[in-house]
């Protein structure tokens, strides 16, 4: 049966977890095999050799997982039962059981500890159980609270997306928050677009098989202008940004067309350097933020230290992000005023101004030093944020986009740090420029070029460059 990148994907970060869990096994099996003798009476007999287990380590690492795969041990995550589990297990294990068997017989290694190998296989069956439990466990809880679940449109008319969703198994469908069965038959794609823009949309299934190619087109555009992933139930169609690659749903083929980087190993890989990156960045500047609290608490006494404003995170969805205040307490309130007096440096929906008569001398500094930006890292640990990424903007700023297109730079997360930020924000003053340099990240988006902004971002910081 065919399966989905993401799953196949999943599998294989499995099957490398459960590879290391045999060794594991079978080292610790070999480190307490004397002491269990002794405990079981057995003595240790002064001056025995000691025998290698690497051949045993070479069937049982790397055929455990293939053979737990042969006996579905990865299928059905969310729903298989400790019993299943169990069952599976033990099938597997009396198969690598044998086969070690046989290989110590044809090679002639009888001299293998057998009391090694029965507490690594017994320890084996431990740790992959407890793995399987906690995936499993993992997994439905992830998928009970209606936020945590991805948000998806249904496209197609009644009968098609209730056919579609027939065919589909709760193990694939558990993890979705079915927004709306959208009808592009009987409703006109303005309000496809509308609906995209305000329900934070990630992704859009379309199942249209009697729907007017030029509707489906159209609606196809919608999604790829604002990044989020369209899959097609239908004929390929062409496009201009969008990647167009094949996936399944169940073992019902799709035609995906995605305009933001492809689930692989280099995303999960920015995902921990992400938050591990930002955990040892708040012990490392903690003397900074130190510093931080209490200059504002002195140089600007009577309001918080920090400052938290709403902003829009990946697809739109709205989220708290913090940072040290730098402004008056009534910044906020004064901005029209500040608009009417000062102008805006900023050609577009946002605002830039060097030299904001909102901002206290203390502040001032740290924006020079950029340690105003520093209660992000905390973002970034939540989830909500990325070390690198498109800067996030105010949700006020987000609604005044004049340009539909504009919304893709939200189809990833917002980060601390970006192009812009180290490639001229102190120059740049259109935000169709700002936007352009975002979307070019997005599109040849890599984890050498995440590295490569951030030792950028170190000399910015440092002299201060375009701070303001």
């Amino acid at each position: 049966m065919a399966i989905s990148r993401k799953e196949s994907f999943r599998i294989q970060a499995l099957q490398l977890t459960d590879a290391l869990l045999v060794w594991l096994a079978f080292w610790i099996g070999s480190e307490i095999r004397d002491a269990a003798r002794i405990a079981l009476g057995m003595g240790v007999e002064p001056g025995e050799i000691q025998y290698s287990i690497n051949w045993l380590l070479y069937i049982a690492v790397p055929f455990t997982p293939l053979v737990l795969e042969r006996f579905g041990f990865y299928d059905q995550l969310r729903t298989k039962t400790t019993d299943k589990a169990i069952a599976q297990l033990v099938k597997a294990l009396l198969v690598i059981t044998l086969m070690i068997g046989m290989f110590a017989i044809f090679a002639k290694l009888m001299d293998t500890r057998r009391l090694t190998l029965g507490i690594g296989l017994m320890l084996v069956f431990f740790l992959l159980l407890v793995r399987d439990r906690v995936m499993t466990a993992r997994l439905k809880r992830r998928n009970q609270p209606e936020s945590s679940k991805e948000r998806v449109i249904l496209a197609g008319t009644g009968s098609q997306t209730a056919a579609l969703l027939a065919e589909l198994t709760a193990e694939i469908t558990s993890g979705w928050n079915v927004v709306e069965h959208f009808d592009l038959t009987n409703r006109p794609v303005e309000d496809f677009f509308k609906l995209l823009k305000n329900q934070s949309i990630g992704r859009v299934i379309f199942a249209t098989k009697e729907t007017e190619f030029d509707k489906v087109a159209r609606a196809v555009e919608a999604c790829e202008l604002q990044g989020v992933e369209a899959w097609i139930a239908a004929s390929f169609i062409r496009s201009q940004i969008a990647r167009p690659v094949f996936d399944a749903l169940g073992d019902k083929p799709m035609l995906v067309l995605r305009s933001t980087p492809e689930l692989s190993w280099e995303l999960l890989c920015k995902g921990v350097v992400d938050r591990v990156g930002a955990t040892l960045l708040i012990l490392f500047t903690a003397p900074f933020w130190i510093f931080a609290a209490i200059g504002i608490y002195l140089k600007s006494p009577g309001a918080p230290v920090f400052f938290s404003q709403m902003r829009a995170g990946r697809y739109g969805q709205p989220f708290r992000m913090w940072k040290f205040r730098t402004m008056v307490a009534n910044a906020e309130d004064l901005l029209d005023q500040v608009k009417q007096d000062h102008g805006n440096q900023m050609h577009g929906p946002v605002f830039k101004l060097e030299g904001d008569p909102r901002i206290f001398r203390f502040g001032a500094l740290l924006r020079k030093l950029s340690i105003d930006e520093l209660p992000q890292l905390l973002n970034v640990v939540m989830g909500d944020m990325s070390l690198v990424g498109p800067r996030p903007l105010p949700l006020y700023e987000v609604e005044a986009f004049c340009e539909i297109s504009h919304r893709r730079r939200l189809s990833v997360k917002p980060g601390i740090t970006c192009e812009w930020q180290v490639g001229g924000r102190n120059k740049i003053t259109s935000f169709e420029q700002w936007v352009a340099m975002d979307l070019r990240y997005i599109d040849n988006w890599s984890l050498l070029l995440d590295f490569s902004i951030l030792l950028r971002t170190i000399p910015a910081v440092l002299f201060g460059k375009g701070a303001r």
